[in-house]
């Protein structure tokens, strides 16, 4: 007997409620779709995984899932009795970032001085590009004034994260992406508020002051966290060093409770009193938690790794699956053209991107990264802030749709990409070929 392909066998089962899923809409019962319409995507979720090149979409077509289920069910996705899942988003988002700095540390910072004129490109067309762009389209299409600035949001966020597996997939230049994204990242709290102020203003009132806070509490507190986590878990960095990193970390820290005390107009207590809870959750805790789980889990880093990205994707998905439910009611009005909207706003940042690096001279290697790093968004953030407005159910429309948008797009572009290595790469093949012929 032979042996039973379990992916193939989902792929079966896909296509039979992909057909029931078309004859129920072609026969008007739309509403009675959801059930065939998510088991399609949760088969097709399980098949890709059996086949090389498209298992890099089985997480997306999660996101498919869970998106599909909050729009036929969303009273499931919004609240369970008076607790409203809303709440959920900041605190994870602030996870996601705490997984991503503890994946880093000031090294990975020696890229700004190693190229500069990539970082500079790259940093510079991520926040002239995608911002000009979303202003265009809402100003171009008749969205209501709330789902413009949303889109104009997506626009002005740094670099998702998801950028630098797009790199690593395409044969990109890795180190550049993860500079690019970093540095976009670290700047956000005083660029995406102000161009946010300038370009969508006029849309939705936006508090500078205000958003800057919620961008480094949501952001950049985490990723500091994430860093001393780093510190302490891997342990190498000696006395001096690793004095001088806490020592950088505690400034930033009391500079985000400056802005505290200008946002909210608190006085000297009041600063205190955030000082020291900034202090004890991204300070202190950090430390305590690296020695912990060093201690429990004998130094294993890879399992660690992997416990924390599975943590974001899986909040990844929990952000998109609320935001979705929330604006279901929104999101049927527009949905069509704000996901064709979005699709042109996130294929016009690769373009651009890859276009002006190739403009300024670069190598093909960094062209695919200034094109990923200037068309993915950080979907989560815009997420975040569109709550922090009260305003998640319209404003946090185009985030919410971006982002899965960006991973089926970004996966598709890395894919063609990896089959076609860059002239760089074929040449150092090359290179070596001959070396080890003369040999």
């Amino acid at each position: 007997m032979k042996n039973i392909n379990p992916y193939k066998i989902a792929i079966g089962f896909a296509l039979a409620f992909l057909l029931t899923t078309l004859s129920m809409v072609f026969t008007g019962n739309l509403a009675s779709a959801g059930p065939f319409l998510i088991a399609f995507f949760l088969s097709m979720a399980i098949a890709v995984r059996g086949f090389t090149a498209f298992k890099g979409f089985a997480y997306t077509i999660w996101i498919f899932t869970a998106v599909t289920a909050s729009m036929f069910y969303p009273q499931y996705f919004t609240s369970v009795g008076s607790f409203q899942f809303k709440t959920l988003i900041i605190p994870l988002l602030q996870v996601i970032m705490f997984g991503m700095g503890s994946q880093m540390s000031l090294d990975d910072f020696t890229g700004v001085i190693k190229m500069p004129k990539g970082v500079l490109i790259g940093v510079g067309s991520h926040y002239l590009i995608m911002p000009l762009v979303a202003f265009c389209i809402s100003r171009i299409f008749n969205f209501p004034p709330e789902i413009s600035a949303g889109i104009i949001l997506i626009g002005c966020v740094p670099s998702g994260l998801a950028s630098n597996v797009m790199s690593y997939i395409s044969h990109a230049n890795l180190v550049l992406a993860v500079t690019i994204g970093a540095i976009s990242t670290l700047i956000s709290p005083f660029v995406t508020p102000f161009l946010m102020k300038m370009l969508g203003g006029q849309y939705i009132e936006v508090n500078f002051w205000s958003m800057m806070l919620d961008i480094l509490n949501m952001i950049i507190l985490p990723i500091v966290a994430g860093f001393i986590f780093n510190l302490f878990n891997k342990g190498k960095e000696n006395f001096k060093s690793k004095m001088i990193q806490l020592t950088i970390f505690l400034m930033v820290i009391l500079l985000t409770d400056l802005v505290y005390m200008k946002a909210k107009q608190a006085d000297l207590n009041g600063f205190m009193i955030a000082v020291a809870k900034s202090l004890s959750w991204f300070y202190f805790l950090p430390m305590i938690l690296a020695l912990l789980l060093r201690h429990f889990l004998k130094g294993d880093k890879l399992l660690m790794g992997k416990i924390l990205s599975l943590i974001s994707m899986v909040g990844i998905a929990v952000i998109i699956t609320i935001i979705t439910a929330t604006g279901r009611d929104s999101l049927l009005k527009v949905g069509a053209l704000l996901m064709v909207t979005s699709l042109l706003h996130n294929v016009a940042g690769y373009s651009l991107g890859y276009g002006v690096s190739w403009l300024f001279g670069m190598p093909e290697k960094d062209r695919r990264t200034v094109a990923f790093e200037v068309g993915m968004q950080n979907g989560g953030l815009a997420s975040g802030l569109a709550l922090q407005m009260g305003k998640m159910a319209t404003v946090g429309l185009a985030p919410a749709i971006f982002g899965p948008l960006m991973n089926v797009t970004g996966s598709a572009l890395a894919s063609w990409w990896r089959s076609k290595p860059p002239m760089e790469i074929e040449n150092e093949e090359v290179l070596k070929e001959v070396i080890t012929f003369n040999q």
